[in-house]
Order: C-alpha cells, then sequence, then structure tokens
C-alpha cells in the first residue's frame, strides 16, 4: 500500500505503526510519530493500524542548538 512519511509518499507491507518503524530502521528512542496529525505513543504503536493514504509525520531528536 502507499502511505506519505514526513510527505513524501512510499510503498510499504506494514500493516501497523511498530511495523513501519523496523521497516525504516527507527532508532530506539529519540523518534515521536504523529499519524494523520496526532501524535501516537511509543507504547501505542503495535496497535496502530496503518491504512492506503495515511501520512506519517516522523520527528527525530537532534543534539545542537
Amino acid at each position: 500500500m502507499q502511505i506519505n512519511v514526513n510527505n513524501k509518499p512510499i510503498n510499504t507491507e506494514a500493516t501497523n505503526l511498530s511495523t513501519l518503524a523496523s521497516e525504516l530502521s527507527l532508532p530506539e528512542k529519540g523518534v515521536a510519530v504523529a499519524i494523520n496529525n496526532r501524535m501516537v505513543p511509543r507504547s501505542q504503536w503495535e496497535q496502530t493500524p496503518l491504512s492506503e493514504g495515511t501520512s506519517v509525520i516522523i520527528i527525530k531528536a537532534a543534539c545542537g542548538g
């Protein structure tokens, strides 16, 4: 299915946010994810389904100022 990650279309076989995070090799810490403009706590990634056209925003923490 096709979803949008940070406003770019990608094709994925992931059916939930946890699987997508694994596909994208996201780090264990320092990452925030929003689905359709709603933040999703990491504890809910496994239960958060993805569907065609879902908008995913991934924010990675960075050091510095």
